[in-house]
């Protein structure tokens, strides 16, 4: 029996699985390793993104943008769950340790999202960041390229509809605060637990629970909306706190919230199927078996009016717990709508929001 390896310490994934597109791929050999020997986790590599167009379209019907920035490609928070990993194989990569450890860095992303705006052909919506990478990823402390997005967006007071995971989303409460005078800002913390333990191995370099509540205090309080997306959730392993999340946010401060199910697209099924192997192997075959009854018997269903949603008894037993919560706590099951009413192209002599 070939020993699959447990996930070095602070990762999601155990491993870089071959790149579906790729015809060869780098095999590892287990005699080589030391034998007992904790496995050393990979340093994050941060990658110039010479990309030339930072505002990508979307066309998805149950997707509530259809204009997105994603500063950066591949995430370090390194949830296991993380539908994304296979977009990370477009670029010559894994879906698995590659995803969370190879990191690629628009730095010319506030350049050319300012000359977006600035363009005539440019008709004011909301800009969705980030439509696939999380904008508050670990890095963005010190590179700060979400924060001068935002700057540009509250320059030309754009509106912008933000999901993070990360409490560092509270920084930038400033220009957060200036665009939401205009009706022109909404922002969602992302939760799949509350359970601090299980966290930290689900979605290793993400902010605690306790401090996502702490953030959307904070947001709260600054009179920026704020919502709570309850996602993902996994049926057999978290579904059950789907009311507490709900209760804690809304007490917190959260006005709307969304709820999701798990999605397990290409590879990220084998990658979760060894996370639970590692971290839970008594509710592995429970775990798999409810994705399953929610996905018409297999682990992801792509079609859009069922892929965020699942089918069958079960599925609709956990929309109806949510819905139920939200309207027991006063929370309102749909974003709110931002106004492009106060858009503008700053003149040319007028200096820019810093």
């Amino acid at each position: 029996m070939t020993r699959k390896p447990a996930p070095p310490r602070g990762r999601g994934a155990s491993r870089n699985p071959p790149n579906r597109f790729a015809t060869i791929s780098h095999v590892p050999d287990p005699e080589y390793a030391e034998p007992g020997a904790e496995p050393k986790g990979p340093r994050t590599i941060f990658l110039k993104d010479n990309t030339r167009s930072i505002v990508t379209l979307n066309e998805s019907p149950d997707v509530g943008f259809d204009v997105s920035v994603n500063p950066y490609r591949g995430c370090e928070h390194g949830c296991a769950y993380c539908y994304a990993r296979p977009y990370h194989e477009y670029l010559g990569f894994s879906a698995g340790l590659d995803f969370e450890t190879k990191i690629l860095v628009k730095e010319r992303a506030p350049e050319l999202l300012r000359k977006k705006l600035n363009s005539p052909r440019w008709a004011s919506r909301p800009v969705a960041m980030s439509g696939v990478t999380d904008p508050y990823q670990p890095v963005e402390r010190q590179l700060k390229i979400t924060r001068a997005c935002i700057a540009v967006l509250a320059e030309y007071r754009n509106p912008v509809n933000i999901v993070t995971k990360n409490h560092l989303i509270t920084r930038d409460v400033d220009l957060l605060s200036e665009l939401a005078l205009s009706n022109a800002a909404a922002v969602m913390l992302s939760f799949s637990t509350l359970n601090a333990d299980l966290s930290r191995v689900l979605e290793p370099r993400t902010s605690t629970p306790s401090l996502r509540l702490e953030a959307i205090r904070t947001l709260s309080s600054s009179g920026i909306p704020v919502g709570v997306f309850v996602a993902p959730v996994i049926p057999g392993l978290t579904d059950h706190e789907v009311p507490s999340i709900v209760e804690s946010a809304a007490r917190a401060g959260a006005g709307f919230a969304l709820c999701h199910l798990v999605r397990l697209p290409h590879g990220v099924a084998e990658l979760f199927e060894e996370w639970l192997e590692t971290h839970a192997p008594d509710r592995k075959q429970k775990v798999l078996n409810r994705i399953r009854e929610t996905r018409g018997g297999s682990l992801d269903d792509t079609r859009f009016s069922t892929r965020f949603r699942g089918t069958g008894e079960f599925a609709d037993q956990i929309a109806g717990l949510f819905e139920m919560t939200c309207r027991r706590m006063g929370l309102k099951t749909k974003c709110p709508e931002l106004s492009t009413a106060a858009f503008r192209r700053p003149s040319k002599g007028q200096l820019p929001l810093l």
